[in-house]
């Protein structure tokens, strides 16, 4: 059953003809009880015009001889106070459901007698009524009869009746009820066989509809495998001109595509890059150390630290990108950062932070260890280019925490002020790789800021250098 279901199309078809399959069993149910009801209701309607037919001769003294109490083969009785059978149609043979079993009229009682006991007891045995009136109230029940040997169901209606010398008589009348058998019965087999046929052609239908509807999501399954097996990120899954649920499923997927591709693409130029950049400190140890291995005299001590370093460095940058790009969630922890600007500009030359305003104020909800790479890799970058002077200043702007960092160098040119943060950029290629870095410095802390849920930007600065600007979220 699992295996036959495991289709959209299967559990779409199921559950349509299911649903369908409910609201016909409701509807058919609905339309039988009507029907049926209708008919009882009509079958009562006939069986109390000929009981007040009869007892409309009755009303005006016609002889119990002369009653019509065989028109159209109906059961019909004529009872006295007593309960006693007083008139019956000829071919009656047998009765139930009027209360009265007998179908042989007995010898009334006399009339002065029942008069007597009329009078007395009207209030008891139902509505009053006056001498040639009919009752009002009708009385309906269900039984069968039997007529010239011919055995059927019938509805009764019961109609009361006052005589002037008969007293009060109750006349008995049925309508058959074959009609509404017949109606229900032909009713219920059209929807036996109807029904079936119906619920298959929604099926059908269904299952039809359901395939043309998923043929672009095959489609679009099997570029994703193809995708998955020839790994050809380039590749995209066809998007149908419905534009619907499907077309846009595409969209997205092709979106997450090139997302995708983007990304692998970073990472490989990524790793090339860092290959690169490890190689040169690497190779610049290793020809020192092999040349101190054989010329003890020659051993460059202070160049192989400063490779050493340069190499530990590299390692970190690289270490902290790699937790980065894994989506690693930096703390919650509260940071001043006009303290933090203070402790990173500490011993710096020509490095100093804006105090007053709100200066000592402002404070982000963080990774203290992070924003400090933050504001070191700005204030390396900043001092690496300035001629004089680095200034930090610390506001808050609304919701904002704002740290800027300016220099009094050449600033950055603006159709490089994107690319800059991009990683192992250098944009000055005239500048030796040991006093411009790897280029990580700053792609490392527009990383940290994207990850802190703030930007970092490069503008014009008021000295005529770069001015950049860490905005976050003020805690």
């Amino acid at each position: 059953m699992s295996r036959l279901l495991g289709s959209v199309r299967a559990r779409a078809t199921l559950g349509a003809t299911l649903v369908v399959a409910v609201a016909l069993v409701a509807a058919g149910t609905a339309v039988l009880l009507s029907l049926r009801s209708n008919l009882l209701g009509e079958a009562g309607t006939q069986a109390e015009r000929s009981a007040r037919e009869v007892a409309t001769e009755l009303a005006v003294g016609t002889p119990y001889a002369d009653l019509s109490l065989d028109v159209d083969d109906r059961p019909v009785q004529v009872v006295d106070e007593d309960g006693t059978l007083v008139a019956a149609g000829e071919d009656l043979e047998r009765i139930t459901g009027t209360g009265v079993d007998a179908v042989k009229p007995q010898p009334a009682a006399s009339p002065g007698g029942a008069g007597d006991d009329d009078g007395d007891d009207d209030d008891d045995a139902g509505e009053p009524l006056e001498p040639g009136e009919i009752g009002e109230r009708t009385t309906i029940s269900d039984g069968s009869a039997t007529i010239d040997g011919d055995t059927e169901d019938y509805r009764f209606a019961a109609v009361p009746v006052e005589t002037e010398d008969r007293g009060r008589l109750t006349v008995y009348a049925g309508a058959p009820l074959s009609a509404e058998h017949g109606a229900v019965n032909t009713a219920l087999t059209v929807m036996l066989i109807g029904f079936p046929v119906l619920l298959a052609v929604v099926g059908w239908v269904t299952w039809l509809v359901t395939r043309r509807a998923l043929r672009p999501v095959e489609g679009i399954r099997r570029e994703m495998a193809a995708i998955t097996a020839s790994e050809d990120l380039a590749r995209r899954v066809p998007v149908p001109g419905t534009h619907d649920e499907v077309a846009r499923l595409a969209s997205t997927t092709n979106e997450t595509l090139a997302a995708l591709e983007a990304s692998v693409e970073r990472q490989r130029r990524f790793v090339a890059d860092a290959s690169h950049e490890l190689r040169s400190p690497i190779a610049s140890l290793r020809t020192q150390l092999e040349v101190a291995a054989a010329h003890p005299e020659l051993l460059d001590l202070d160049g192989a630290v400063e490779d050493t370093v340069r190499l530990q460095r590299l390692a970190a940058d690289l270490l902290l990108l790699a937790r980065l790009d894994a989506g690693e969630r930096p703390a919650d922890a509260r940071v001043d950062l006009a303290a933090l600007a203070r402790e990173e500009a500490a011993g710096r030359a020509g490095v100093s932070v804006q105090e007053g305003g709100e200066t000592g104020a402002v404070a982000v909800a963080g990774s203290r260890g992070q924003l400090g790479r933050v504001l070191a890799n700005l204030l390396d970058n900043a001092q690496r280019h300035a001629r004089s002077a680095v200034v930090v200043s610390v506001r808050r702007d609304g919701g904002l925490a704002v740290v800027g960092v300016a220099d009094d160098g050449d600033g950055v040119p603006e159709a490089d002020r994107e690319r800059i943060f991009e990683r192992f950029v250098r944009l000055d290629d005239a500048r030796s790789r040991d006093d411009g870095g790897a280029g990580l410095g700053l792609a490392i802390a527009r990383d940290v800021a994207v990850r802190h849920g703030g930007t970092l930007t490069v503008h014009g600065g008021p000295a005529g250098g770069a001015l950049f600007e860490l905005r976050l979220p003020a805690a």
